[in-house]
């Protein structure tokens, strides 16, 4: 029987620790200290979300946790855009509408992916109607069995990688120096400090919006899947991100990834780079 320790691995029925999360779990205007952590689809999922150093307004992001038949699930990580309420009720608009969606989907007569979808332009429909500039990010995972599948709008990134770092899956940010640092433009060390990295091209509250989905990609036991907001990406460099993720359970590793975060928030050192913004972190394996 496997129980966490030095390296998580497959869930088993019955072990003591492993409860598995049953309903849907949504994360709002939050402000964790530490992770929470379920059994979800055969695997553990780690959770944080906290609003920004020296902020006295909510926390913009939002997240989700939603189960969907005996091994699926759908994890999600949106950030809200339009300042102070309109980014708060965008994003947990957005997660409320997808978990509204997937537990309106029968498995038996439905896929997984035609509830995301539906989800993502209901949110686009019920954010456009709050108007005065509201806007969310959305980032989300469709996890069935050993298989996963992204879809994103905004620039919340998904990752994916080997307990030995080789990345997997990395979407590409809805930014113009996103779009840069795929076409081999800019320079991935670079783009992190660059003035335009936080303009955003695609989100979820706009008539226009576009959903990118991913191909679906096999996952092992020991790989990690990491959906973050970019509050997390616009202070730690990738390798950083992989190196404190990629193994260990999966709460000590989303709480290195916030310590870490947190961290160079509140003070910029030797060159690193240093953003104060709302921190969500979701961490699978």
């Amino acid at each position: 029987m496997v129980h966490q320790g030095a390296q998580d691995g497959p869930l088993v029925a019955g072990a003591p620790d492993d409860k598995v999360l049953e309903r849907a779990k949504l994360y709002t205007a939050s402000n964790m200290e530490s992770p929470d952590v379920h059994a979800v689809a055969g695997r553990r999922i780690a959770v944080l979300s906290q609003r920004s150093p020296g902020k006295d307004t909510p926390n913009e992001d939002s997240a989700a946790i939603i189960p969907w038949g005996e091994n699926s699930a759908v994890l999600v990580v949106a950030d809200g855009l339009g300042g102070q309420a309109l980014g708060e009720e965008a994003s947990a608009l957005a997660v409320r509408r997808l978990k509204l969606a997937v537990q309106q989907c029968d498995p038996e007569l439905s896929e997984l992916r035609t509830a995301i979808l539906n989800g993502i332009e209901a949110a686009n429909r019920d954010v456009l109607e709050l108007g005065r500039g509201a806007a969310t990010t959305l980032a989300v995972i469709e996890l069935t069995g050993s298989t996963i599948r992204p879809y994103h709008v905004g620039d919340s990134a998904i990752l994916a990688f080997g307990q030995r770092g080789k990345v997997k899956l990395q979407t590409t940010a809805h930014s113009p120096v996103g779009y840069g640092v795929e076409a081999g433009l800019i320079d991935a060390a670079d783009a992190i400090h660059h003035e335009h990295r936080h303009v955003v091209s695609n989100v979820v509250g706009t008539p226009d919006i576009r959903i990118e989905i991913g191909s679906e990609r096999q996952l092992s036991d020991l790989d990690t899947v990491l959906i973050a907001s970019d509050g997390l990406f616009d202070n730690l460099h990738l390798p950083e991100i992989i190196e404190l993720a990629r193994k260990g359970p999966v709460q000590k590793a989303c709480q290195a990834l916030q310590v870490l975060a947190r961290q160079r928030m509140n003070e910029a050192a030797d060159g690193q780079p240093s953003k104060a913004d709302d921190l969500t972190i979701i961490v699978c394996r």
